[in-house]
């Protein structure tokens, strides 16, 4: 048995080295991800949002319209809803009752002068714009209370309700618009248009005031 041992001993060495070779990571080994690997692995998608990753566009989108007077701005902050195929004016808006001018959010016309509107004095300060939409005539209705959402009104809170001039548009407006657009002389125009209708009021800076 003696002289069996060095070549039983080197057998074992070489077997054990083959063993450990095969066990061991090769090098560059690169083993492909099992599909549940590859799905616990992938970063997140997030879910789909309109065309191009694009969040679709709200409803009744927030805008502004704004004037200057000498260093001072004046504007009204609205929300503008859509026709989508409805009726709007002695539908979606009825006649003869108080409609929030917008959507959402009540509009707010903040103005840091004092100014005529429509020949009616109104005070600098921030002030909700809504109106009396009829067929044939429309009031502006500026109203003290401010920061409430558009359907909360308070006809206690009423500064002055002013008339409008009502005309028919050339063409159908789908979305509703405020915009202040200039008039003759120092006198600038508050407009509101949709569907088919354009009311207007005239703006201007109060005699002697700033």
């Amino acid at each position: 048995m003696t002289r069996f041992a060095p070549v039983f001993r080197t057998a074992l060495v070489a077997v054990a080295a083959s063993l450990a070779a095969c066990s061991g990571p090769r090098e560059n080994e690169n083993p492909e991800p099992r599909p549940a690997e590859q799905a616990a692995a992938a970063p997140a998608q997030p879910a789909a949002q309109g065309t191009q990753g694009q969040r679709p566009p709200p409803a009744s989108p927030r805008d502004t319209a704004e004037m200057r007077i000498a260093n001072d701005r004046i504007y009204v902050d609205y929300g503008r809803p859509y026709m989508r195929g409805r009726p709007i004016m002695g539908g979606l808006v009825p006649y003869g009752q108080v409609w929030r001018t917008g959507a959402n959010a009540a509009t707010t016309f903040v103005t840091p002068r004092d100014l005529r509107i429509g020949g009616t004095a109104v005070p600098a300060g921030t002030y909700t714009l809504y109106t009396l939409p009829g067929e044939n005539a429309w009031q502006l209705i500026i109203n003290r209370q401010t920061g409430q959402w558009g359907t909360q009104y308070d006809q206690a809170q009423d500064l002055a309700r002013i008339p409008m001039r009502v005309e028919r548009t050339p063409s159908p407006v789908e979305q509703f618009t405020i915009a202040l657009e200039p008039g003759g002389g120092a006198v600038t125009n508050l407009v509101m248009t949709w569907e088919n209708t354009r009311a207007s009021v005239p703006i201007e800076a109060a005699t002697g005031g700033r």
